[in-house]
This record gives C-alpha cells, structure tokens and sequence, in this order.
C-alpha cells in the first residue's frame, strides 16, 4: 500500500518532536479528571464483559481480551490502562514514539504501524483506544479508520476516541519546540457518532468538556461498543 504524503508528514512530525512531546505531556491526566474518569469507565467496561482471552499476548496474570492503544506516542496512557487492569499494547505510527515508549515502559508492548491498516486478526480485541490519534485524519478519510477499529474488535468489545470538538482545521508548522508539518481536525461529535454508526458501533456515552487553561478547543470523548 503506498503511503500518502500526509502519513508521511505525521510520521516526521512526531519522530522529531518525540523526545520532548513525552517530556511535556508525562503527566498530563494528572490534572485531567473528567479525561480520567472516561478510560476509567472504558477499562471497567472491557474488564467487566468477560470476553474469553485472545491469544494475542501472553499474559497470564490477567484474563480477558487485549486492548489496543492506537497512535500511542510515548505510551503513558497504555501505562495508564494497564495500571486500570487492562492488558493493553500500543501501535504508533512514529518509530521515534515507540522507541520512547518502550524505554519508558518496558514491561509493556508497543508496536510501530498504521491505525488503517492494523497487523491484527479479525475480532480479537476487547478494546480500542483511539486517545487524540484521529485529530490529524481530515474527516472524509474517518470511515477507513473506523472500519478497520470495528474490524479487529471482537463482538461486544468497546472502542473509546477522544478528539478536539468543533468544526475547523488548525495548520501546526511548530509544536513541541520542534518545526512540524501537521493538520489537527477538529470534529463535531455527532459527526464522529454518526460515522461509528455506519462502521457498526453503538454509541454507548459520550462526554464534551470545556478546554482547559492549555487547550484551544472543547474536547470530546466518545464510548461504543460493537454488536
């Protein structure tokens, strides 16, 4: 599958700015409440549904299907989930990203691949993440993504997407103390609920707060489940 420029951009953006992206977002759920409480509910959703194990990691000290963090950056909120009681890994598109993920995560897995195009079996999956990893996918081109989240959940496996609310395209050129080549799409919820409809997920919750003193936008969070 040939790459397209804008994969391109995100890939060099995020390797670049890896290193200092993880310095200064490490504890950012720490002063996020609300943005905790909603992976709090989605590790609680997929732990409590009891789907039999996967295969897709061997871990045998807790049950139940993995989950996957995609565009994981350095890894902190797969950290978090795991530390939630969910056997989560990671996949990033940023080779820079997953090496700074795993030095600092090394009991964790982190892989480095493409959210349209996942190197995971059908309906193996008791969970997907998708923490801000959509934000620089122009709308048009959701569907894909959302098709292939719904391709490697398993029946009744939940998906979590957080996401910038609102309807507007921001051009980044520096970010992170780094020059950067990136497009963030900001996406109405209903939109984003509409287009998970038509890739098979139920809307179970969703959540749009206020921006905080650091944030230039409302923030959306959005809970489905499959079948």
């Amino acid at each position: 599958m040939t790459e397209t420029s804008d994969l391109t951009s995100v890939r060099a953006s995020y390797d670049a700015v890896a290193v200092d992206y993880a310095r200064l977002v490490g504890t950012e759920l720490a002063r996020k409440p609300l943005d905790r409480a909603m992976l709090a509910a989605f590790a609680e959703y997929v732990r409590a549904d009891g789907l039999p194990g996967d295969g897709v990691r061997g871990d045998e000290g807790r049950g139940g299907r993995a989950v996957a963090d995609l565009g994981c950056g350095p890894g902190r909120v797969t950290a978090h989930l795991d530390g939630l009681g969910v056997r989560a890994f990671g996949v990033d598109l940023s080779p820079a990203m997953v090496a700074v993920a795993r030095r600092t995560y090394p009991g964790l897995r982190f892989e480095v691949g493409s959210m349209s195009a996942l190197d995971v079996a059908d309906g193996v999956l008791g969970g997907v993440l998708a923490w801000y990893s959509t934000v620089h996918t122009p709308p048009a081109e959701l569907p894909v993504l959302f098709a292939e989240f719904a391709r490697v959940l398993a029946p009744g496996g939940y998906l979590l997407i957080a996401f910038k609310a609102g309807d507007e395209r921001i051009r980044l050129e520096h970010a992170y103390g780094h020059p950067v080549e990136l497009d963030v799409y900001w996406t109405p919820p209903d939109l984003v609920a509409g287009l998970l409809t038509g890739a098979g997920l139920t809307e179970v919750a969703r959540l749009v707060r206020g921006p905080d003193p650091r944030e230039n936008s409302p923030q959306g969070f959005l809970l489905a489940r499959k079948g």
